[in-house]
């Protein structure tokens, strides 16, 4: 592969600034960088902007968190200090365990952007940035890349890179009163509520929602070393009900022992295709969960790695879940606070939970390596458990959470798969069965919130039209170990299951096909070379799950590692 002349980066978020940082890292230096960013700002992306949070909310990573930048958190106060904020207007102060307020973590990932940026620059790397540009297509011309934007301007690059981030699509907000598809912009709620709101899913997105309606009904106080929260006198109707397939609130940041997010940590490229060959073609998920969790369990806590060593990864999950099952959920709630607090005051670990924590992470890169019977297990069986335990929400949340349930004005309703939401004139019905009781009910809300976190983008909504009609980019598919099994699949839902013949049948994934260096694969499965695929809603099917920056960082290195000249990227191909 010659030198790349030009590069094109559609999107400036974090994954873009982590993109740029492996490219100088590896030497990689085009004659033009192209950023295209449909907001004002680079680096912060959604989730550390105006777009996706306001002051109250607060990132689930602390400083000494944070993957390797050109400045540590650290120096950057020490430049920009935040005076009316106590726990960050004064370097000296600073305590690099405690958890970042999301814009201020934009500003420190814009300020470290510009750095990069900067030194892209001082390498000869000419830097053409393009703020409030939407990139409304992209077309494959030989061996180039036209990326076209609103603006009906074409630009050339040898190289595209994916980075468009989060995706919320408006479905029927705006056309239903009071229906709202995602809590995002916070600012789009904007005065008191005085009537119950239902929020759908516990996740950290609920968890936004919460902070913002609760502030916009009421205030929360300190009193004796304890939040409290007092309604306004215009909301004595406001209440929460949060709708949750499995009832789980999530579980609590506590103290780490260090990151266990590395390259050096998870499976190898070479280790995945040695694993394959004697293997059938593919990495079974019960030897990576004995790899990534189950030794690694066994150096940090041996009493509790015995207690599981012999449990299969259904019985597993089932042991750790329940508990949850059993206790009120926000019973169990404040139960582990106190077990995430006495883990910080004491700095010590909970073992197996930094080290599933660490598995949801290793696991992206063998994943798309799986068998279909496998990814179908993981995803019945150990993402509902990962989900809960990585979502680490900080303290803070929690006490707020808390002081909402002591005043009765938060609840959660556990709901079977046949739950749905249904428009009226006044609002929304919310149709349920209650998953503990067994009762079907019907309520009435003037609000809804959809907050289940972000969701997959399937191949027909990827909105570069020219590369899905084309072919440059296709649907994700993992293969069926047993073709019995493919077929039995099949004949129950064929929308998700691919009948190649009698003997081969394909599973379906949510979003693109990709392989081990984020390359986007062609309707024939060969790389299309210099696109890569970064968008985690984009790749959703192939990466289960993802650790935000960490995520971004690794990704961001094996793109770059497969741009450099004489690496040959698409001798991955699965």
């Amino acid at each position: 592969m010659e030198k790349i002349d030009s590069i094109g980066i559609v999107g400036g978020g974090p994954a873009a600034l982590f993109v740029v940082k492996h490219l100088i890292s590896e030497n990689i230096y085009p004659n033009t960088l192209y950023i295209f960013e449909k907001g004002t700002r680079l680096g912060a992306g959604m989730p550390y902007s105006r777009e996706g949070a306001d002051v109250e909310h607060v990132a689930n990573v602390s400083a000494n968190e944070l993957p390797e930048l050109p400045e540590n958190f650290s120096s950057f106060i020490k430049r920009k200090p935040y005076p009316n904020h106590p726990d960050f207007s004064d370097y000296h102060n600073i305590n690099e365990y405690k958890v970042i307020p999301r814009l201020i973590l934009g500003d420190y990932l814009e300020e470290q952007f510009k750095l990069l940026l900067k030194s892209a620059g001082k390498m000869g790397v000419h830097v053409k940035i393009h703020t409030e540009t939407t990139v409304t297509d992209i077309r494959k011309k030989g061996d180039f890349f036209e990326i076209i934007t609103d603006k009906n301007e074409i630009y050339d690059c040898s190289a595209t890179i994916i980075c468009t981030g989060h995706h919320w699509p408006k479905k029927n907000e705006g056309s239903i009163n009071g229906w709202y598809d995602s809590p995002y912009p916070p600012s789009k709620f904007s005065g008191p509520t005085n009537y119950p709101i239902a929020i759908r899913g516990t996740s950290l997105t609920a968890v936004d929602a919460i902070k913002t309606l609760a502030r916009l009904n009421g205030k929360f106080s300190e009193k004796d070393d304890e939040t409290v929260y007092t309604l306004n006198e215009e909301s004595n109707n406001f209440s929460l009900t949060l709708f949750s397939k499995r009832g789980y609130l999530p579980a609590l940041r506590f103290h780490s022992e260090g990151s266990a997010f590395s390259e050096g940590w998870i499976m190898s490229q070479e280790e995945i295709y040695d694993y394959k060959k004697n293997s059938g073609g593919f990495v079974d998920l019960d030897y990576v969960f004995e790899r990534n969790f189950k030794q690694p369990l066994r150096k940090k806590n041996e009493k509790f790695y015995n207690e599981i060593k012999d449990l299969s990864i259904e019985d597993f999950v089932k042991k750790m879940l329940s508990i949850r099952e059993e206790l009120d959920s926000f019973e169990l709630f404040k139960a582990e606070y106190y077990e995430a607090q006495k883990s910080i005051e004491r700095h010590q670990t909970i073992a197996w939970k930094e080290t599933l924590s660490a598995f949801s992470y290793a696991i992206n890169y063998p994943a798309k390596h799986f068998s279909a019977e496998d990814m179908l297990r993981m995803r019945k069986t150990l993402l509902p458990l990962i989900s809960v335990i990585i979502a680490s929400l900080p303290q803070s949340s929690y006490k707020e959470i808390i002081a909402l349930y002591n005043k009765g004005l938060i609840s959660l309703v556990s709901v079977s798969d046949d739950s749905s939401v249904e428009p009226n004139d006044e609002g929304i019905v919310y149709h349920y069965t209650d998953s503990h009781t067994g009762d079907q009910k019907s309520e009435h809300y003037k609000m809804y919130i959809d907050a289940i976190g972000q969701q997959p983008v399937n191949f027909n909504d990827i909105p570069f039209k020219s590369l899905r009609e084309e072919g440059f980019i296709s649907s994700g598919y993992l293969k069926f170990k047993d073709s019995h099994i493919g077929q039995v699949q099949f004949e129950e839902d064929s929308r998700k299951i691919l009948r190649m013949d009698d003997e081969n049948y394909y599973l379906r994934v949510d979003g693109l096909n990709i392989n081990d260096y984020f390359q986007a694969l062609d309707y024939y499965g060969k790389a299309t070379e210099n696109l890569f695929i970064m968008s985690v809603p984009f790749i959703a099917g192939l990466n289960p799950d993802y650790s935000g920056l960490d995520f971004c960082d690794t990704a961001g290195k094996r793109v770059a590692i497969s741009l450099k000249p004489d690496v040959i990227a698409d001798k991955v191909v699965s």
